[in-house]
């Protein structure tokens, strides 16, 4: 064996490995890898979540299902091709993690995961085989210099990993007199105005079968009045909806 072969193996690769080790390890202290449901460490280095958190998740099963849940929220209130919401909201559960991660955490990885998910669950359905577009459930201003970005943007790029056909179109804007559903109760929340909305180019989804992504439907109200306002002022062919969860 030539000697800087010998040297290599002997020193300088162990030095190496030992050196990695101690910067892996520095690093996590500060910026640890872990869970975020139940706080494990015993993940994968591009999961969000240990395997038994993800074996957990509570699937709804929806998006393969005609005349499912989310589809007879809307029933009478405005026409919908197709919708569904991957995994079912809960207190204290997984899917809260996440969606809380997402939305005051930056944790912008919770939310390609739920995209990931509606994208598989999307493919596996066979239902949502004539999107041509989507477009995420906008922010207020406020609300997004707060947060610096929008969840259900986040989540359409999850999606997009998945279908990578879907165009992804943020042309929705969301206006000061629109309220923010988040303290409102449930008989509160169907009380919202298809008002307070515009679009940066109408002309976009004309004609097109368009997906309205959101991160959580509890009664449905804000996508109603998002979908009525694009169904009066865009004019698409179809709309179709889907959401990470839903809240039971």
């Amino acid at each position: 064996m030539p000697k800087y072969i010998f040297i290599r193996h002997t020193f300088i690769r162990p030095f190496l490995n030992r050196l990695q080790a101690y910067s892996t390890g520095f690093l996590h202290l500060f910026y640890p890898h872990i869970c975020m449901h139940c706080g494990s460490e015993e993940l994968a280095a591009a999961s969000v979540l240990c395997e038994p958190c993800e074996i957990n998740l509570p699937y709804t099963h929806f998006l393969s299902i005609e005349k499912n849940t989310i589809e007879k929220i809307f029933w009478g209130r405005v026409n919908l091709h197709e919708a569904g919401a991957s995994l079912f909201f809960t207190k204290d559960s997984i899917v809260q993690s996440l969606v809380f991660a997402l939305k005051y955490k930056h944790q912008k990885k919770a939310g390609r995961l739920l995209g990931n998910i509606i994208g598989q669950n999307m493919l596996n359905s066979q239902r949502f085989t004539n999107i041509d577009c989507m477009i995420p459930i906008p922010l207020s201003k406020k609300k997004y210099r707060a947060r610096g970005y929008n969840q259900a943007l986040v989540i359409c790029e999850g999606i997009q990993e998945k279908l990578p056909h879907i165009q992804i179109l943020p042309l929705l804007l969301k206006h000061k007199n629109v309220v923010s559903q988040t303290s409102k109760n449930r008989i509160q929340r169907t009380q919202v105005s298809p008002q307070g909305y515009s679009m940066i180019n109408a002309a976009q989804i004309a004609e097109k079968n368009v997906l309205v992504v959101d991160d959580v439907i509890t009664t449905g109200a804000t996508i109603e009045s998002v979908c009525k306002y694009l169904l009066s002022e865009a004019r698409p062919h179809s709309l179709s909806v889907v959401a990470a969860a839903y809240t039971i």
